[in-house]
């Protein structure tokens, strides 16, 4: 019932929002050239890596070593409205239609983070991935990490039609209000390094 749900909804939001996604690229090409979509590996169920699709955001520049600039220095102007509104994450409608995430379920984060995480947190690979999640509706980037984590393996615990149904409209709620898109200090949300202290189970 949940991929009948995200296959036709999946396709049915992609029709729906073609023509924004047509003029984003366009807006992207043009203003800063090169591939109008990043792609990027993260783990996907049980943590086997798939290929997520987002709207650029970012320029690429470096420094005079050839290193990476910093986010908040390579995020557009265009870049912040995108996430600001959640628009730079309509790509991933694709990666649902393809089977790879879920529109509800834990955010896949990056691969360097699975060794980092406790056994309890690693629980939050048990089901899809999703474009939007219990974490998301309940702090996204303004919580930090183990609140997160909590909150994700609450939903491997709970998850259920009626709780995706609650999700999706606490998103468009959230999305309408902007909310929870950075962290103090972060472009997005600072590094997760490990968890600082031991997390306990069961609590969300």
């Amino acid at each position: 019932m949940k991929r009948c749900f995200d296959f036709f909804s999946s396709i049915f939001l992609f029709i729906i929002f073609s023509p924004i996604m047509l003029l984003i690229s366009l807006f992207i090409k043009l203003t800063q050239g090169g591939p109008v979509l990043f792609t990027q590996q993260r783990p996907g169920l049980h943590g086997i890596p798939i290929h997520i699709f987002k709207f650029r955001t970012m320029t690429n520049k470096r420094d005079n070593k050839g290193i990476l600039l910093p986010d908040e220095q390579r995020l557009t102007r265009f870049g912040q409205f995108l996430r600001k509104a959640s628009l730079d994450e309509l790509p991933q409608l694709l990666n649902v239609i393809k089977g790879d995430l879920s529109l509800v379920g834990p955010r896949p984060l990056l691969m360097e983070y699975l060794p980092l995480y406790t056994e309890e947190q690693a629980k939050r690979h048990l089901v899809k991935p999703g474009i939007t999640g219990w974490a998301q509706v309940n702090g996204r980037n303004a919580i930090s990490w183990e609140e997160k984590f909590q909150l994700d393996v609450w939903y491997v615990y709970h998850h259920n039609f009626l709780l995706d149904l609650k999700i999706l409209l606490l998103t468009l709620k959230k999305v309408i209000r902007s909310e929870g898109i950075n962290q103090a200090g972060n472009a997005t949300v600072e590094t997760f390094k490990g968890s600082k202290s031991i997390w306990k189970e069961g609590h969300g």
